[in-house]
């Protein structure tokens, strides 16, 4: 009885690896990214900048603080859902899109991300320097040198 369950067991794991699973696997990448929210705190710098922007300049620390606050928190249990449900599909079969949109995360628009500074990622080892994000969530950290 053992090796009969065991060979199932076995069969069964080959065969959920053959047929694929893009979208739960999606789905889990995209929970565990978005529940990284609050160490990014990319829609609290989003949300300050746009109110201070597109609003009145004072409406930054006060408005666009809370708004981020709010955002963060609903993209972070949004991931916290999709971890804990990704191997079941939202609301049809098969269907394993995004239940908070965006669904990529955000950086305020003054911000572009790209690798961190780190000797590994150097593009130019034989200066002893390269460029790159030293801490991309202190303002003005931007250290580029091969920029265009």
């Amino acid at each position: 009885m053992f090796k009969k369950s065991c060979a199932f067991l076995s069969l069964a794991a080959v065969a959920f690896v053959i047929v694929g699973c893009a979208g739960p696997e999606e789905k889990l990448g995209r929970g565990l990214n978005n529940l990284g929210e609050f160490g990014r705190l990319g829609e609290l710098r989003r949300s300050f900048e746009q109110s201070a922007i597109f609003g009145a300049p004072a409406d930054g620390p006060t408005t666009g603080v809370i708004h981020g606050i709010d955002r963060s928190f609903e993209r972070t249990f949004a991931g916290a859902y999709e971890v804990l449900t990704f191997p079941i599909p939202n609301h049809s079969p098969g269907n394993y899109g995004p239940v908070f949109f965006p669904s990529d995360p955000v950086y305020p628009d003054s911000y572009k991300p790209n690798w961190l500074a780190d000797t590994t990622l150097a593009p130019d080892t034989s200066l002893e320097f390269s460029g790159g994000d030293l801490a991309p969530f202190i303002p003005g950290s931007r250290f580029r040198i091969f920029d265009n």
